[in-house]
């Protein structure tokens, strides 16, 4: 079967991330579109690809089958709103937008345009995390009494013009990092009865939260920050707890033990997995995603904004 052919929406941390895992598979980057010439011709250079400053140029190519954007999430909308209207299926980085609001022009956009779209969300094809949720579903843990996930990265020391600490972009803790846990959550018991945020702001941006999902008869405690270096996940049951010491960045390892034993489950969270299945749903004419429904995006969005609203973060292109 030939490779599937990708343009390439950005060069930056993440297209290189991706593109030096997909382009050992069944995938080939055709073209990429970006603001700044030599970055793009270098990144191009790097993936036998060819680079252009003009959006349509990069897109509308008869050997173009899908489009990956990987900008700062401020310009996602309008990029991937381009694209389909271009009748070019669409995997976006997450988050997808900024808001609900962001989240319905796009789904509303691939349903007029009949054209493929999905949230680049890493966490929902994996191997780990979608064996963490059958061993819930199969009450391997017995009925879930709590839920706690931390996840922290010392953002905070990066310098101030990256988009992660720019109110501009829409930077701080919980787009950028909040989306992980409150995903993972989401996958494994669905929308909450309650949601609850408390948070510290600074210049602008969120560098820290707590969150916390109400179900009923359990709760899920989020705890997110720019401020640190730490990541686990303990999802306890009255008959049992699965442990996972990495659940978001190359999380390979789910551990289980109840009454019948430990179990330890290795498996795969990358770059590659996620590409390829998408790429087999838009070879299959599907128009979105078995992995992301549009209702799990809009959903998880509709979360973050609660937590913003409650915390009182309005970023400047909102005001």
């Amino acid at each position: 079967m030939q490779k599937f052919r990708w343009a390439y929406i950005g060069s930056g941390n993440i297209a290189n991330s991706t593109a030096a895992e997909i382009t050992k598979g069944d995938h080939s980057i055709i073209s990429v579109y970006g603001r700044n010439e030599n970055k793009i011709k270098r990144f191009a250079e790097k993936y036998n690809a060819l680079s252009f400053c003009d959006f349509e140029s990069a897109v509308k190519r008869d050997d173009v089958d899908a489009v990956y954007i990987a900008t700062p999430h401020t310009s996602h909308i309008d990029y991937a709103v381009q694209a389909m209207k271009l009748g070019k299926p669409v995997l976006c980085e997450k988050p997808v937008g900024v808001s609900e609001r962001d989240v319905d022009i796009l789904i509303n956009t691939a349903e007029k345009e009949n054209i493929y779209f999905c949230e680049a969300m890493w966490t929902w094809f994996s191997e780990v995390a979608l064996t963490v949720k059958k061993w819930v579903l199969c009450k391997e843990i017995g009925d879930i009494n709590k839920v706690v996930i931390h996840y922290a990265f010392p953002g905070i020391l990066m310098p101030k013009s990256s988009r992660l600490l720019m109110p501009e972009t829409a930077g701080g803790a919980l787009l950028d990092i909040g989306i992980y846990p409150i995903t993972y959550c989401y996958n494994l018991f669905g929308y909450p009865g309650r949601i609850s945020c408390s948070g510290k702001l600074k210049n602008g941006i969120d560098i820290s939260e707590k969150v916390i999902l109400e179900y009923a008869d359990f709760q899920c405690e989020l705890n997110m920050s720019l401020c640190g270096l730490k990541e686990n996940c303990l999802i306890k049951g009255n008959k049992g707890t699965i442990r996972l010491p990495s659940f978001f960045h190359m999380a390979s390892k789910a551990v289980l033990e109840n009454d019948k034993g430990k179990q330890v489950f290795y498996g795969k969270t990358d770059y590659l997995t996620e590409f390829t299945a998408v790429a087999g749903e838009i070879r299959n004419g599907m128009k979105q995603s078995a992995f992301i429904p549009f209702s799990a995006t809009k959903s998880c969005m509709k979360i973050m904004d609660e937590c913003r609203s409650q915390m009182g973060l309005i970023y400047p292109f909102e005001k």
